[in-house]
């Protein structure tokens, strides 16, 4: 394929930035009904690494997740629902590709590697009458160090980092510190950040251990990145929690903002706030804290 650069109109307004984003098996068409209850802001019916790579077994899940999907579309209407597809060069790209619907929030793609890739999928799902926004997911050696084109390329709405299979690439061994994909990490979120793409932060595999997702969740948080992935429906609360602004931090940015206001009025540049003196950039932090406030509606209760 040429590489045109499919340009999406989905794209031309700046897209939902979420804190937390919980998967749930293709093949399970009640964990799929079940996802809104956690309070998730996106979920992802799961094709590639929640299926059995065998491929009766990934024929078998597609018209489930076809079917989920659309039903919870319909049920959550507020909710952000994705499908993630195998790999473009996985022997099951093309066939998961008659799973996505235009209802459909966007298309996860795992380890994309370069920007030539995401032109690729994007003129496949525009063969198939599809403008879709992907999740672009960099996981492997090649995708970290590609980062920045392939998040450049228009039809890339969010991306996410994947720690185990970047690690599992790289010939190398997870370990509790994380020092081994602290590199690779800060590399994807300043590449998101470039390329102002919204970027979700790598999977905690400790479902029920919330001071490990707290303190992994923070440092993801402090490298630039906007939201977490949850594999477990107990992690998006927490995922909020880190990633979220609390009422009294919305209230001083609020209280902030009319301070600065109110000095301006006055024809003050400089003023003291709390007993600080205000630059620009506390102002930029504020403006931040605020939009992170959240916007869907009240997650129904399936």
């Amino acid at each position: 394929m040429s590489a045109t650069n499919v340009r999406l109109p989905s794209q031309q307004a700046p897209l939902p930035r979420p804190r937390s984003v919980l998967f749930a098996p293709g093949n399970r068409a009640d964990l799929i009904a079940k996802l809104p209850r956690s309070g998730p802001d996106a979920v992802v019916v799961d094709l590639e690494d929640a299926i059995p790579a065998a491929p009766e077994a990934k024929a078998a899940a597609r018209p489930v997740a076809r079917d989920a999907a659309r039903d919870l579309i319909a049920a959550a209407p507020h909710l952000l629902v994705f499908v993630r597809v195998n790999a473009l060069h996985s022997p099951h790209f093309d066939d998961d590709l008659a799973v996505l619907t235009p209802e459909l929030a966007g298309v996860v793609v795992p380890k994309l590697e370069t920007a030539q890739e995401a032109e690729q999928v994007a003129q496949a799902l525009q063969a198939r009458g599809l403008e879709l926004p992907l999740m672009a997911g960099l996981e492997t050696g090649a995708g970290v160090w590609n980062a920045r084109e392939i998040l450049a390329h228009p039809a890339v709405g969010w991306a996410y980092f994947g720690a185990e299979d970047y690690t599992t690439d790289l010939g190398g061994q997870r370990t509790a510190s994380g020092l081994e994909v602290l590199y690779a990490r800060s590399q994807v979120a300043l590449a998101a950040r470039l390329c102002g793409v919204p970027v979700l932060d790598i999977v905690v595999t400790a479902l029920r251990d919330e001071a490990v997702f707290r303190e992994d969740a923070g440092l993801g948080r402090a490298l630039g990145y906007s939201g977490k992935l949850c594999i477990h429906p107990a992690q998006v609360a927490l995922a909020h929690e880190v990633f979220g602004a609390t009422p009294a931090q919305l209230a001083r940015a609020e209280a902030l903002l009319v301070a600065a206001h109110e000095a301006a009025s006055r024809g003050h540049g400089a003023f003291s706030f709390e007993g600080q003196m205000v630059d620009e950039p506390m102002l930029a932090a504020a403006r931040a804290v605020l939009a992170q406030r959240p916007e869907p509606a009240s997650p129904e209760k399936l």
